[in-house]
């Protein structure tokens, strides 16, 4: 869970999405559609919608807001929206992108649990076993590779129960630790698995609750 702490204005530059990285597509009719961006300049992103849509009418695009997570908090900006070409409806250009609000956020809970997770990285994106040290809804802490450098961007599977299917996404290095371990801050990751991500950090909080009333009643008796 991510606690906001508040709206505010833009205000001086922001960093737009990365390449690849999932946004939602906001409507006039309050409709909100998951996309992809798939590719980005300075003052141009390309968005591919990831599920079936209809065209788009000129109102649609003109009102049209997308939404997305930045180091600082959600940002909604807003652009001239254009529709490639009619026949693809689910491929849009956002020219002039304007961040018109800035939902302001405290970092994730976090948590101390070790995950299996796959790390891809390099040019030949060769998979390396890895674990987790800590968890949160918005990076990991690695206990390895070492051949990973700070700013590089990696992709990484990581199992949360056995059995299930891995949480899987993008991020970079940000920081490499005296013991040699690797926080990965998200860039991209699926609504839908970073519910899963939230929902399995507060049941391990429950448990971890529920054991340490178990010891103190112990005690307490």
């Amino acid at each position: 869970m991510r606690l906001r702490r508040g709206k505010s204005e833009a205000s001086g530059p922001i960093t737009l999405p990365g390449r690849s990285q999932t946004v939602t597509l906001s409507t006039a009719s309050g409709a909100r559609i998951p996309a992809r961006v798939t590719a980005c300049g300075p003052r141009t992103l390309m968005v591919a919608i990831m599920v079936p849509t209809k065209p788009f009418s000129a109102e649609d695009l003109d009102a049209m807001v997308l939404e997305y997570s930045g180091p600082h908090g959600r940002v909604r900006l807003r652009g001239s929206v254009i529709a490639e070409n009619p026949a693809e409806p689910d491929l849009l250009r956002v020219e002039d992108p304007c961040a018109i609000e800035v939902s302001q956020e405290r970092e994730y809970v976090r948590i101390r649990s070790a995950r299996p997770a796959l790390v891809y990285s390099g040019l030949d994106q060769l998979d390396i076993q890895s674990y987790t040290v800590d968890i949160s809804g918005g990076g990991l802490l690695l206990a390895g590779p070492d051949t990973l450098e700070a700013g590089e961007q990696v992709r990484f599977r990581l199992t949360l129960t056995q059995g299930e299917p891995p949480v899987a996404g993008s991020g970079r290095v940000v920081r490499i630790d005296s013991g040699g371990r690797r926080a990965v801050a998200f860039e991209a990751i699926s609504d839908l698995d970073r519910r899963r991500l939230i929902r399995f950090i507060f049941e391990c909080q429950r448990i971890e609750r529920r054991r340490s009333l178990e010891v103190d009643d112990g005690y307490g008796g």
